[in-house]
């Protein structure tokens, strides 16, 4: 099969520019960008619940069903919504640059997007990346490994991976901010008044694990350290590709 014969969304074509108007009926007078640069606008001014066609094409001062000519459904909007939001990967991987601190760049920079547009955490992955800026997303992010030995699905595997531990960490700290900003306190406040509750809720009873970890955070005088946490994870993450990394060297 040929790639002329692969059946695209039209949606995608028309967010990859491979479809400029249809075929038949009338010209279509916006673009997919404006469209979906309208879908932004209403989520970064009211959240993405505010986001419907309706209210979408009240933005592009047009009749809804004007944007089911660029949108099958709600849902294709908000990914590509999100695609756009998500902007240009980060500096692909130099010359002299290892694997690890490439990849550890990519991870940091999905961190960056999320909090950048909050709203993105909330849109459903629906699938593997499609949209222009997906795609050149996930091209980064095994251009990191390029080299590595890895097998090309171990090397897909692998972004899976970091972007997952990254959307999710994401998606944490974002919620702890904004839960945090409705209490009017900061992040770390939060965290010190969640200790001080969690040794009053379980100073008696069967948690002893819990009052050893708590003893060791006081003892040792140690903050909250989202930076600490997150560098934590991508660390362990980052240590067992290199192990899988150094095997294939080694067979070799």
């Amino acid at each position: 099969m040929s790639d002329a014969d692969v059946e695209l969304p039209e949606s995608i074509e028309l967010a990859w520019g491979l479809r400029e108007r249809p075929g038949k009926g009338p010209r279509r007078s916006l673009t997919m960008e404006q469209v979906v640069a309208a879908g932004i606008r209403v989520a970064e001014a009211d959240g993405l619940p505010a986001v419907s066609m309706s209210r979408v094409a009240g933005e592009l001062g047009v009749g809804t069903m004007s944007l089911y000519r660029y949108v099958s459904a709600k849902s294709d909007l908000l990914e590509l919504m999100a695609d756009a939001a998500y902007g240009d990967p980060p500096a692909p991987r130099g010359p002299d640059e290892d694997w690890r601190p490439a990849l550890a760049r990519w991870a940091r920079a999905n961190v960056t997007a999320v909090h950048r547009h909050p709203w993105t955490r909330q849109v459903p992955v629906g699938g593997p990346p499609m949209g222009p800026n997906g795609v050149r997303w996930m091209e980064a992010g095994l251009a990191a490994l390029r080299g590595t030995g890895l097998r090309g699905t171990e090397r897909l595997s692998t972004i899976m991976l970091v972007s997952g531990y990254a959307r999710n960490w994401a998606t944490l700290t974002a919620d702890m901010t904004e839960a945090a900003a409705r209490e009017q306190l900061s992040p770390d406040a939060v965290g010190v008044r969640y200790w001080q509750q969690l040794a009053r809720l379980t100073r008696n009873g069967p948690y002893p694990a819990i009052r050893e970890l708590y003893a060791e955070e006081v003892d040792g005088g140690e903050e909250e350290d989202f930076e600490a946490e997150w560098r934590f994870g991508l660390d362990r993450i980052l240590d067992g590709v290199e192990v899988l990394i150094r095997s294939r060297t080694a067979a070799d």
